[in-house]
């Protein structure tokens, strides 16, 4: 069992403060790499796990939900407050903290969904990213665009 289900067992679906990443990678045609999850394409990310950095659980999100292997990630900013709050189908209710990384350094792998977080994993060009974003995703994405680092 893990860190947060073992707090749900403690508060129940009471609203929490969780901590996760999000990691914009971009491949050589400055493609942006999204994950289907739920229906849903989104920037990939996760939770912190106990002892974790936040640049490791980057590392092992894209790993785990899209099969690359990345590295020298750069901080673009955290994202919170309010607007972010989350009600879960369970009933479960948090409020995220995402620290939101940029790479552009793909070490290897395979575009390869998880199955189980992930159905499907894509690069997009910019013109033709996936419309229905969530509020966090389009923040993250409206921030990149700004500091144009890409």
């Amino acid at each position: 069992m893990g860190y947060i289900e073992d707090l749900r067992k403690l508060v129940g679906t009471r609203p929490l403060i969780l901590t996760g990443v999000a990691v914009i990678v971009l491949d050589q045609h400055k493609r942006l790499l999204m994950v289907q999850s739920d229906g849903m394409w989104k920037i990939p990310g996760g939770f912190i796990e106990m002892g974790e950095t936040a640049e490791e659980a980057g590392i092992r999100e894209i790993s785990e939900e899209a099969g690359m292997n990345i590295n020298n990630l750069q901080l673009l900013g955290v994202f919170s407050g309010k607007n972010f709050f989350t009600k879960l189908p369970n009933e479960d209710e948090y409020y995220p903290v995402t620290i939101a990384y940029t790479t552009k350094n793909i070490l290897g792998g395979s575009l390869k969904p998880d199955g189980i977080e992930t159905q499907q994993v894509e690069f997009f060009d910019w013109e033709s990213l996936p419309k229905a974003l969530s509020t966090r995703d389009k923040e993250i994405l409206q921030c990149y665009k700004g500091k144009d680092v890409n």
